[in-house]
C-alpha cells in the first residue's frame, strides 16, 4: 500500500484529504507543521508528498527544495503535489522550479487530488540505453547518467528526458510531451512544459558546459541532440 503525507495546516480540509487517499487505497499521514516534515519523510519514507505552500514552522518551497538536494535518491526522487491558496501563475512556476512534480490552488477538487496522486505514482516505463552518447537511462533505478555522473532529477524531469532520449532528434511537440509528463492528461500551459525543460538543461549543463542537449524547436517544441 502506498503511503502518502498531507502536509496541510487546515485540519479540516487535511482530514478530508486523508478520508479520500484511505478510500482511495492510499495509507494517509497528516502533518500540520513544516518543522516536522523533513524528519518525518527520512523516518517513514512515504511514496509521495502533498505539501501545502503556505505553513507555519516551514514554508512549502524551503521544504521541496530540500527534498530535491538530499544524497538518498529516495527522498530526492520522492513525487510532490504542492497546494496553494495563491494562485498567480509565478506561484507555480516558482513551486515547479523548486522541484514540484505537480500544482493544484485552493479551493481544488479532492477527487481530482486523488487522480493526480495515482498519475504521479504510475511511473511510465520507459527503457533507454544510449552510452555510446554518454547518456544512460536507468528506468529500474530510475536514475540517469551523462558522461558517468549521475544526474539529481525530479520525477518529472526524469520522465522528460527518458521521453526525449527514447527517440533522440526527433521533435516533440510541447502537448506530446505534457501527456508523457502528466498520465491524466490535465489542461496545463506551455509555460509548464518550458520550465521543467529550463531545469532539466540546467542540471545538464553543469555536467557538460556549453552543451545544447535539448534544443528549443521555435513554434513546434524540443528534441534531444546527443551528437
Amino acid at each position: 500500500m502506498n503511503k502518502v503525507l498531507v502536509v496541510e495546516d487546515e485540519p479540516k480540509l487535511a482530514s478530508l484529504v486523508a478520508d479520500y487517499l484511505k478510500a482511495g487505497g492510499y495509507e494517509a499521514h497528516c502533518i500540520e507543521n513544516g518543522l516536522e516534515v523533513i524528519p518525518w519523510v527520512k523516518a517513514n519514507a512515504p511514496d509521495l508528498l502533498v505539501l501545502d505552500l503556505m505553513l507555519p514552522g516551514r514554508g512549502g518551497l524551503e521544504i521541496c527544495r530540500e527534498l530535491r538536494t538530499m544524497n538518498d535518491a529516495s527522498l530526492r526522487d520522492l513525487p510532490v503535489i504542492m497546494v496553494t491558496a495563491r494562485v498567480e501563475e509565478v506561484d507555480r512556476l516558482i513551486g515547479l522550479e523548486a522541484g514540484a512534480d505537480d500544482y493544484l490552488c485552493k479551493p481544488f477538487s479532492v477527487r481530482e487530488l486523488v487522480a493526480r496522486v495515482k498519475a504521479l505514482l504510475r511511473r511510465p516505463r520507459i527503457p533507454v540505453s544510449l552510452k555510446e552518447t554518454g547518456l544512460v537511462v536507468d528506468e529500474a533505478a530510475h536514475e540517469v547518467a551523462l558522461d558517468g555522473k549521475k544526474l539529481d532529477l525530479t520525477p518529472v524531469e526524469f520522465r522528460l528526458i527518458a521521453a526525449l532520449a527514447a527517440a533522440p532528434g526527433r521533435v516533440f511537440p510541447r502537448e506530446k510531451l505534457l501527456e508523457k509528463l502528466y498520465a491524466d492528461h490535465r489542461v496545463v500551459t506551455d509555460r509548464t512544459v518550458d520550465a521543467h525543460v529550463k531545469n532539466l538543461r540546467r542540471k545538464l549543463e553543469e555536467i557538460r558546459p556549453g552543451a545544447d542537449l535539448v534544443r528549443s524547436i521555435y513554434g513546434v517544441g524540443y528534441k534531444l541532440e546527443l551528437s
